[in-house]
């Protein structure tokens, strides 16, 4: 049992450290920018459909 594991453990080490590409520092901050645009993009848009579907729900239901 304890030999499994340790083989197991092993594999993932050598994977990890041998078999796998990490990406550059500049492929990682290209990555990285690619996704707070998009998120900052989604909340405008999130934000922009909410104020407009309450704009439309004050004129509905007026206070």
């Amino acid at each position: 049992m304890f030999k499994k594991f340790g083989n197991y453990c092993k594999a993932c080490y050598d994977e990890l450290a041998h078999k796998t590409t990490w990406p550059t520092r500049r492929e990682l901050t290209h990555s990285a920018m690619v996704v707070l645009s998009a998120s900052l993009v989604i909340a405008i848009v999130v934000f922009a459909m909410d104020s407009a579907f309450s704009f439309v729900m004050s004129m509905v239901y007026p206070n």
